[in-house]
């Protein structure tokens, strides 16, 4: 197998596959070798003979070559594969004749996926297999269709070859990365320590649900003494409770304007992609239901609330292919649809930025809607470039205007922060990477007290 091997495969007009004859290096090679013993030897004849005689040996070596359709090809690859996670792609190249082929082969991958190869030549046996293995590491969300790839088969001489369109349809979707997994399963067995109550992350509280009656322990709270149990059965007895079940979350995420710029090499919407997926797994595996609501300028993707074991699945394949809009996010209007589809009162978390601009002429006045019988937490990522620049000590002048741009962006956030929370909402408003489980924290928090 020889990588990126031979010219550049491209694709024949219909009908003219296997038709046209294409020269190979091999054949420019001998061309250019001639050329310079024909010059030394400043024959004009000389040239035009041997021009004719390397013409007739291509048509000839072309006519010998064995027809594109001899040669079978297929391509096994991911269905699946999350975002800069690494894949591998095989080409499996099929000799159907009874001589050995020199074949090469281009696929029609898009550049951001990132293949080591694209194109390849090989030498198969007769009857025989020969594979071509590459890795690829996509670079972008989405989906992508990969359908054609261009096959070559050379003559026996190597001058020329045959070419042909062979047509293989594929599609790929890359989905966002869920990095905060061994967080969100941490989380889970932390909740899970005790059957009877529900632990927050630090390990404290319980349910507000019934569980059962069982004999007091010295580690129990006197005020869970149910004291008419303890009449009856001559012994201290105390209530213990379990979480509730069967609440509801809602991740609600601007895919506006504002997600669009990039804190520590990544879109905020890719941060707040992976908060999306931590609190609908680690709601899911607790017993409650998650949904999804992605808006811009108006409503994208909606997943209704569920609490099996694909809501996660449903989840993230409703995001992966958002791609932020340039345009201001319609609070009012995702807000206004998603009381209208979910009535039953539920934890609605917002996921977008903390721009005072955006906050004050679009997100205050559209808050009241559901802050009035739902619980509001809003969800940012800061930007840690900033907060260093607002600490450090300017060198020049330069980075004297940068750490007072720096200040009154924070101080602007933390005016934002302000005039949410004194209208009810929770802000979390945590540095990349923390943002998902800071968000699964106030989750589990709510839970545990049944502030739903």
């Amino acid at each position: 197998m020889s990588p990126d091997a031979g010219p550049a495969l491209e694709p024949l007009p219909a009908g003219l596959a296997g038709r046209v004859p294409y020269p190979t290096r091999r054949l420019a090679a001998v061309v250019g070798g001639a050329a310079v013993v024909v010059a030394a030897a400043g024959s004009l004849l000389g040239a035009l003979a041997v021009d004719g005689v390397l013409l007739v040996l291509a048509l000839v070596d072309w006519a010998l070559a064995p027809a594109p359709a001899s040669v079978g090809l297929r391509r096994d690859m991911n269905q699946v594969i999350a975002l800069h996670v690494k894949g591998e792609i095989v080409w499996t190249v099929t000799n159907r004749s009874g001589r050995r082929q020199v074949v090469s082969f281009a696929d029609q991958l898009a550049p951001s996926l990132r293949a080591g190869v694209r194109r390849a030549k090989v030498r198969v046996p007769a009857h025989g297999q020969a594979e071509v293995r590459t890795a690829y590491r996509p670079a972008r969300r989405g989906r992508f269709t990969v359908e054609e790839l261009q096959v070559r088969v050379e003559g026996p001489l190597g001058l020329a070859a045959r070419q042909r369109t062979v047509r293989l349809r594929h599609v790929l979707r890359v989905y966002p990365p869920f990095r905060s997994r061994a967080d969100a399963e941490l989380r889970i067995e932390r909740a899970r320590v005790l059957e009877v109550g529900l632990r927050t992350a630090q390990g404290r509280g319980s349910g507000t649900e019934f569980d059962q009656l069982r004999e007091y322990t010295v580690d129990d709270e006197f005020k869970k003494i149910d004291w008419a149990a303890t009449a009856r059965a001559g012994k201290a007895i105390v209530r213990t409770y379990r979480a509730e079940r069967n609440q509801t979350v809602i991740t609600l995420l601007d895919n506006g304007r504002v997600m669009a710029g990039r804190v520590a090499d990544v879109p905020r919407v890719e941060h707040a992609m992976d908060a999306v997926m931590m609190l609908t797994h680690v709601s899911t595996r607790l017993g409650d239901r998650a949904g999804l609501v992605a808006f811009d300028a108006q409503v994208q993707r909606v997943v209704p609330p569920g609490h099996g074991r694909d809501q996660l699945g449903r989840v993230t394949e409703a995001m992966f292919e958002l791609e932020p809009a340039l345009a201001e996010s319609d609070y009012r209007s995702a807000f206004a649809e998603t009381l209208a589809r979910f009535r039953r009162r539920a934890m609605l978390v917002v996921l977008t930025d903390l721009v005072e601009q955006a906050v004050e002429e679009s997100l205050l006045p559209a808050l009241p809607l559901i802050a009035r019988n739902h619980l509001v937490v809003v969800g940012a990522v800061q930007d840690p470039d900033v907060v260093r620049w607002a600490r450090s000590a300017p060198e020049d002048a330069s980075g004297a205007f940068r750490k007072a741009a720096a200040v009154q962006a924070l101080e602007q956030r933390r005016r934002a922060v302000a005039r949410l929370r004194g209208l009810g909402a929770t802000v979390v408003d945590a540095p990349p990477g923390d943002l998902a489980p800071r968000l699964a924290d106030a989750y589990l928090k709510v839970k545990a007290t049944g502030r739903l």
